[in-house]
This record gives structure tokens, sequence and C-alpha cells, in this order.
């Protein structure tokens, strides 16, 4: 389950990255190991980038797990002089997260939705 998103970074260089770490909780008695992370990432109701790794993390039972986000904007997608000027201005972008992520528990695929909100100022 996903608690929250924290440390969100936005890179404006040439090649726009969205740096973030997904704060995740295994509620489960049991260990299980992460193998896919499959999330699709939207600003503003809008499409802007997708998060698709394969991964090999063991995650803790009735624990806390990290998984760091690092994913290329697609900066066409939100106009990119209406991203600039909410860059420049402080300006506040609704972020939202979809998808799953592929977890392994004793070779048994499972597959756990991911759906988070939240609302992020970005200042340069």
């Amino acid at each position: 389950m996903l608690r929250k998103i924290k440390d969100v970074v936005v890179d404006g260089t040439t090649d726009p990255m969205l740096k973030a770490k997904a704060i995740f909780y295994n509620p489960n008695n049991i260990k299980m190991n992460l193998k896919r992370i499959n999330v699709d990432v939207y600003v503003n109701g809008k499409k802007v980038a997708n998060v698709n790794q394969k991964m090999k993390l063991l995650i803790p039972a009735k624990g806390e797990f990290t998984i760091p986000l690092e994913v290329k904007l697609a900066m066409k997608e939100l106009g990119l002089m209406d991203t600039l000027l909410g860059f420049l201005g402080g300006k506040k972008f609704n972020v939202e997260y979809k998808g799953s992520i592929r977890v392994n528990y004793n070779g048994l695929p499972i597959r756990v939705p991911v759906h988070y909100k939240d609302e992020i100022r970005v200042r340069f």
C-alpha cells in the first residue's frame, strides 16, 4: 500500500526529471519480493511520465519500504511555456500516480494497485 510520496524534486534542465521517494507499507505478516513497478505520473490531469522498472527488493513483513523514483517528464504534454512560468512563479501542481506494483510470494505473482494524489509547489 502506497503511504506517501516524499522528497519530490523537479530538475528543470534540458531533460526535465521528477525525482521522489515512494513510501509503501506491507500490512501482511509475510515477507515478499518486489519484482516490478509500473506507474503513470499525471500532472494537472495530463500524463507526463511512466515508471516501468524491474526490481529486486525484499519487502519486510509489517513494515515500510522505500522505492526511489526517477522519471523523465514529457514537458510537451504540459505545455512548455505554462510549465516554465509555473516553475518560476512557484505554482502548485496536482500530481497523481496510478498503476501497480508486482510482488512475489513463494513464487506466486501478486499485482497491487497504486493510486496516490498530492499537490506540490515547485520553486527554483
